[in-house]
């Protein structure tokens, strides 16, 4: 499949009083009607909404919630740990948003990124309820993809899920991935060691399957 045309933008637009504790980090990734971003500060309230009424959604294919997951100290700590994420580049954190409206529609995180012989990375993603099954998490992970393989150099991408999870199953298929075996007790999800299903894409194969578009900034 040809690769869509990625559109990383590097600008800083002006912080909030609520902003100037930190920079904001500038990266962005446009997909098939959706744009990526790192997570900000001003996010935390319609994040922590969508968490809240999405929790019995998501809950059975995470790991269990702390008593304080959705306080602004937990969000904060969470951009602490995305920012060093990214200064380290073992991790790269981002919402994903409905271009028509800015609503957020989710997140999709590159993580355990490992250089030296390995060049590969772990993916995961969660959607807000609402927005499930509409092909947001599908245009955010066609875009990470690339920006995986070519910006980032990685030469493999990783995903796993739960036996039961047909619909993410399903995804990572769309989005070129193979299954490539089954790991017993793999994560321990929502209080519980759980099986998982492995999936695997290494950066030659992005040219099979089905074609991707990508949008200009």
């Amino acid at each position: 499949m040809s690769l869509p045309r990625l559109t990383i933008r590097a600008t800083l637009s002006p912080m909030s009083l609520l902003e100037w504790i930190a920079p904001e980090p500038g990266l962005t990734l446009l997909g098939q009607g959706v744009r990526l971003r790192a997570p900000r500060r001003r996010d935390y309230d319609q994040w922590a909404r969508e968490r809240k009424a999405s929790r019995g959604f998501l809950q059975p294919w995470e790991p269990t919630w702390s008593p304080d997951e959705l306080t602004l100290n937990a969000y904060q700590r969470r951009l602490s740990a995305w920012k060093r994420g990214r200064e380290v580049d073992q991790m790269y954190a981002f919402f994903v948003f409905r271009e028509s409206d800015e609503a957020l529609t989710g997140g999709i995180t590159l993580n355990n990124v490992r250089r030296g012989v390995a060049q590969m990375g772990t993916i995961g993603y969660w959607s807000v309820q609402a927005h499930a099954r509409q092909g947001h998490t599908l245009a955010a992970l066609r875009a990470l993809i690339p920006f995986a393989f070519h910006q980032l150099g990685l030469h493999r991408l990783e995903a796993a899920c739960l036996p039961t999870n047909e619909a993410s199953a399903r995804l990572l298929l769309k989005a070129g991935f193979t299954e490539e075996g089954f790991a017993k007790s793999y994560l321990k999800i929502n209080g519980e060691w759980r099986d998982h299903r492995l999936f695997g894409l290494i950066s030659r194969e992005t040219s099979r399957g089905h074609p991707r578009e990508g949008l200009p900034g």
